[in-house]
């Protein structure tokens, strides 16, 4: 069989399965996924030996120490997507409810009704929790789903996907539910994004050139999601003691994954004591890139180029800039924001609703 077959194979069981699936109960929905909870309890020590295969080619290749944590699961990690499996259980399904219902003249009832979309195609890279989550909503909301994750996770993926359809063949139902592309080439996305008569959507999870590739090529609906180039303003109102701590967790606790801070706006009336501060904090840690204003208290920084103020680093990594007004922190942020995840740190509550 070649790829284009491959993929096709792929796309077509998720199709076939999901005229079945979609109907499927509460009950059984809620069912397989506290099975795939289960399953994944019962299998840390197969997970945590798959994927360190991956962190080994990964660590051999040279990948960054923030892209490893990235790849990384543990036995926490693995407690932490079972509990996620559980939680997504718990969430109350809107799949069946009629939102309006209307009569016409000839007294024709007319309703609206949420129903699944059918076969969802997800591409992603690098965190191998990913197919867990995704696969757990898809199931939730009555998908079937086509997975492909990245090269660098295929270990941890096959794994992750075998205690997935075990569990579901224990709920006594069909593993085709979730798919996934085992096939590392690259081509097998260009395969998967033309099947628009098998899939309903496609979702690329990743970085800005797996999301412009995908939005630019896909022949199928795409659902674009950003990459996480966030920000924290540190208002002239603010508790400085309190954001230092927010500052530090929001960098430092995982900066590999999208929501972590990417860049620091300092109101100019509290730089001068704040920023030595949150300098101390990073020294040797963190890579802090200042702006002109900002070198000028802190000449040890390395300066910012145009082009920090719009990358996502997910690293060590984070420029600063001083601000004059929340005005112009709002205009920077809107500038150059990918509307991930913003923040203000401030003690103003009209400041912060603004």
């Amino acid at each position: 069989m070649n790829l284009q077959e491959y993929v096709l194979s792929k796309a077509k069981k998720a199709k076939d399965t999901s005229r079945n699936f979609s109907s499927t109960s509460e009950t059984d929905k809620i069912k397989i996924l506290n099975y795939i909870s289960e399953e994944l309890m019962a299998n840390k020590n197969y997970i945590i030996s798959e994927n360190q295969k991956d962190v080994e080619v990964a660590k051999n290749t040279g990948m960054s120490s923030s892209l490893l944590d990235r790849l990384l699961l543990n036995e926490e990690r693995i407690t932490k997507m079972a509990k996620g499996v559980q939680k997504v259980a718990q969430l109350q399904s809107s799949v069946g409810n009629i939102s309006q219902m209307w009569k016409r003249p000839n007294g024709l009832m007319i309703g609206k009704m949420v129903v699944p979309l059918g076969v969802i195609a997800i591409i992603y890279e690098s965190r191998p929790n990913v197919t867990v989550d995704a696969a757990a909503l898809c199931v939730k909301s009555g998908n079937c789903v086509v997975l492909r994750g990245g090269s660098e996770a295929i270990h941890s993926n096959n794994a992750l996907v075998k205690i997935i359809h075990q569990a579901i063949e224990r709920a006594g139902f069909s593993k085709d539910i979730v798919q996934f592309i085992e096939v590392i080439d690259r081509k097998a996305v260009d395969e998967l994004m033309k099947l628009y008569e098998y899939i309903d959507v496609l979702i690329p999870r990743g970085g800005p050139s797996l999301i412009k590739n995908t939005v630019e090529n896909s022949m199928i609906p795409v659902i674009q999601t950003g990459a996480g180039n966030c920000h924290v303003y540190v208002d002239k109102q603010a508790d400085l003691e309190k954001a230092l701590k927010i500052v530090e967790n929001a960098k430092m606790s995982r900066p590999s994954v999208c929501n972590a801070a990417e860049k620091l706006l300092v109101h100019k009336d509290i730089a001068e004591e704040f920023l030595p501060k949150i300098y101390s904090i990073f020294e040797k840690k963190v890579e802090l890139r200042g702006c002109e204003k900002t070198l000028k208290i802190i000449p040890q920084m390395k300066p910012a180029q145009e082009e920090d103020w719009s990358t996502e680093y997910l690293d060590y990594i984070m420029a600063v800039k001083i601000v004059d007004s929340t005005e112009e922190a709002i205009n920077q942020i809107n500038k150059y924001s990918t509307k991930h995840s913003e923040a203000i740190i401030t003690e103003n509550y009209t400041t912060a609703q603004k």
